[in-house]
Parts: structure tokens; C-alpha cells; sequence
């Protein structure tokens, strides 16, 4: 099955272990086993994570000696960030235009404050 990086992204992402695996490497490089210390689950539960996290671009996965390292890879998140920034704007001006709703009734409100309950001033 031939999926768009964006949803692998976004199914990597779906899991919240992964999701705290990419926070734990948001401080620096780590190994396998110091990425699998705050799970109770097996080595090879971790391989797994970590292998959807590599194929969505979101870690690097380096050899040194016996170790392996995961890093961070911005290009994964970025990838992310500009699909979700389009949808910023639309929200930001939804906002504005509720602002704009809320000062005009707002203000409405006040002349009418003005009058008694027959509509009289």
C-alpha cells in the first residue's frame, strides 16, 4: 500500500508511545535502551516504534559500535507544521470575525442598557 508521507506521519504520530518517544528525543540523541526505560515493554516492542517512527521520517537511526542512536529528524515535524499552519490562518480569522461578532454585541448592549423595558430612554 503506497500511503502520502503526511498520513504515515500522522499514524506514527497516533500512538501516544511514540508521541513520548519524539518528546524524549526533543533533549538530545538517545539509545534504544534509554528511549525503552520509561515503558514496560520488551526490546523488540521498542524496535518496532522506533521502525514506524524512521519510516515516517520523524527519527534517524545511526550505528556507533553496538549501539544504536535515534535522533530527531525536523523534517518529519516541519512536513507537519506547514500542513497544520495552512489551517492556522482559517482558524485565526474565524476568531477575528467571532471578536468582531462579540464587540458588536457588546456594544449593542450598552445602548441598550440605556433604555427601560418599553424601549425608552
Amino acid at each position: 500500500m503506497n500511503t502520502d508521507p503526511l498520513s504515515t506521519i500522522f499514524a506514527a504520530l497516533a500512538d501516544p508511545t511514540r508521541r513520548a518517544i519524539i518528546d524524549q528525543l526533543t533533549h538530545g540523541e538517545k539509545t534504544a535502551g534509554e528511549l525503552a526505560k520509561p515503558f514496560s515493554m520488551s526490546a523488540p516492542a521498542i524496535s518496532r516504534h522506533l521502525k514506524v517512527l524512521e519510516n515516517a521520517n520523524l527519527i534517524d537511526r545511526t550505528v556507533d559500535a553496538q549501539w544504536r542512536r535515534c535522533s530527531l529528524n525536523p523534517k518529519g515535524l516541519e512536513e507537519v507544521s506547514n500542513w497544520v499552519s495552512h489551517y492556522q490562518k482559517f482558524w485565526a480569522d474565524r476568531f477575528a470575525a467571532l471578536d468582531d461578532y462579540l464587540e458588536d454585541l457588546k456594544s449593542r448592549g450598552d445602548k441598550t442598557d440605556e433604555r427601560d423595558d418599553k424601549g425608552r430612554k
